[in-house]
């Protein structure tokens, strides 16, 4: 009997990878073989080679920048030398499916899978599609996308809206254990800060330098990026971390609230969590508008209050953290009402229906 085999492509942040580790553990379950493409440096080198019978293979990418830059003539040559390292990947390893998850690592994989003639599977996590996915696309047999808005963006015959894949996990966490980690207790609130997998300096700034107003009345946990842990600032009730991976479900079980940027992947979990959130999404200024359209999307829905970066000034930060406190009894139960299971078991569907026989 022929065994199933199935390849998994995303990464360059944590929002491209998330919904894969999500996705892998099933694949495990039934006795799938797993493979995993992605960059050699990149996040999810980090999160995915260490988990068991996954194997992961590190090829060339370029990245896909909106700018101006001698880079740039170098980077066809990248992903044309990573197209031809994941042919000769998929070669040996024979996968009956692709699944891609984004990120500029999974261009030359997509494209490679259509060479060979091995269906691949997109995911868009965003409302509307990123550059790496808006390229990748035309080679893809399906688009899944977690906004039913992104079918305006993409061929509606490749489209079908599945909803937000939530890791599991997440609904595994236990407060006992994420109150001693933490290093607080149960008698004040516990605000969860997150500014993304790589951190936000204005959302750190904007926390620590209203340190004395909100630890009067909550506590915060601050995960705060790679190289951006303040040492100096050791007070009780705050607690920082570059970036949290083991025991992130913990850390989730005891928080109240949460202020976080606005990646698709991150705030869908909050949802499927119960989660107020206040957003402070990317700026035009640092990226393509993608964040911004997915905080109108979720304040539209009763899920969050926004502020917008260019409004971090001032006592607007605190203003925005109490409106949110304000706000918190009617977004919980806007979210009472969000159904995170269907969207797993959608998936799981879809790649079986092109599953390669």
């Amino acid at each position: 009997m022929k065994e199933n085999r199935i390849l998994f492509t995303g990464g360059g942040t944590a929002g491209h990878v998330i919904v894969n580790l999500a996705l892998i553990p099933y694949f495990q379950k039934e006795g799938w073989q797993i493979d995993y493409i992605g960059s050699h440096d990149g996040i999810e080198r980090k999160l995915i080679e260490p988990l068991e019978n996954v194997t992961y293979y590190p090829i060339s990418t370029g990245k896909l920048r909106r700018y101006m830059s001698l880079e740039n003539i170098k980077d066809p040559f990248k992903v044309l030398k990573g197209t031809m390292q994941a042919w000769n990947i998929m070669r040996k390893r024979k996968p009956q499916i692709v699944f891609s998850k984004g990120g500029f690592v999974s261009v030359p994989v997509v494209i490679a899978a259509k060479m060979r003639r091995i269906p691949t599977i997109i995911h868009e996590s965003d409302l509307t599609p990123g550059l790496a996915n808006k390229i990748a696309m035309p080679f893809a047999k399906k688009i899944l996308t977690t906004f039913p808005e992104t079918s305006r963006y993409v061929k509606e015959a490749k489209t079908v809206h599945i909803g937000a894949v939530i890791r599991e996990e997440l609904f595994t966490g236990d407060p006992k254990v994420g109150y001693y980690k933490a290093g607080l207790h149960d008698e004040k609130p516990v605000i969860l800060i997150m500014g993304g997998s790589i951190g936000s300096r204005n959302i750190n700034e904007a926390v620590r330098s209203h340190l004395d107003e909100l630890l009067a009345s909550y506590q915060l946990i601050h995960i705060c990026g790679e190289g951006n842990v303040d040492e100096s600032l050791s007070r009780v009730g705050y607690v920082q971390y570059e970036y949290v991976n083991e025991g992130l479900s913990d850390l989730f079980s005891i928080a109240d609230y949460v202020i976080s940027r606005a990646g698709s992947n991150a705030i869908f979990e909050f949802v499927a969590l119960r989660l107020p959130m206040l957003l402070i999404p990317l700026p035009l200024s640092a990226s393509r508008g993608d964040q911004i359209d997915n905080a109108k999307s979720f304040e539209k829905s009763g899920y969050a209050h926004i502020l917008y970066e260019e409004d971090i000034t001032g006592d607007n930060f605190i203003k925005a953290v109490e409106t949110l406190i304000d706000q918190a009894p009617m977004i919980r139960k806007q979210l009472a009402s969000y159904d995170s299971k269907e969207a797993h078991d959608l998936v799981i569907t879809n790649i079986a229906s092109l599953q390669k026989k």
